[in-house]
């Protein structure tokens, strides 16, 4: 464990065994948002990390990556922008397609949520095959910004997603190996 802020986080976190599905040790984020003072903690820990850095817009991926960003962004003073999937937004937008293990999903984020040369910090809260995480680093590279760092509350090592982020600088709280 990185540290005692990683260990309060594992010991929040519910395991929920078989969901969605069988075979699935989903991980249920909800009684780390009940915890204010968790909550707290994590979001300075996060802008901490990145206060120096000169980001200019925080991104957060659907849906639990907004909860995030949100608090992340408005702890930072700077502006959000979202990650959706297809057909949620109401506004011009742009998107990305990406290939699941079966089948094909997208990402899409409004046209102007992001400008050229914005330097932005995408965050979820987790991390697991990380095909979702690539498909939003490509679509923020299609828009012209500069990826300083991709962030995750935690991180599902052994499902190996950080490879499909190569060349992002990626940072995870609590990593299972």
């Amino acid at each position: 464990m990185k540290n005692a802020l990683a260990e309060r986080v594992a010991n929040t976190v519910r395991n929920i065994p078989d969901f969605p599905k069988p075979g699935i040790q989903f991980k249920d984020i909800t009684p780390v948002l009940q915890d204010g003072s968790l909550f707290r903690s994590i979001t300075h820990y996060f802008a901490e990390r990145v206060v120096d850095r000169e980001i200019t817009k925080i991104v957060g991926i659907e849906s639990r990556g907004f909860i995030f960003g949100a608090a992340l962004a408005h702890e930072l003073g700077i502006g959000l922008t979202l990650i959706r999937k297809p057909n949620k937004l109401p506004f011009e937008k742009i998107g990305v397609d990406y290939e699941l293990e079966y089948g094909t999903d997208r990402v899409e984020m409004h046209a102007d949520g992001v400008g050229n040369g914005e330097r932005v910090l995408l965050i979820d809260d987790l991390l697991a095959t990380g095909g979702t995480a690539a498909a939003a680093c490509d679509l923020l590279n299609q828009a012209g910004a500069e990826i300083v760092e991709v962030a995750f509350l935690i991180e599902l090592g052994f499902l190996e997603g950080r490879n499909k982020l190569e060349g992002q600088h990626v940072h995870s709280l609590w990593n299972i190996e």
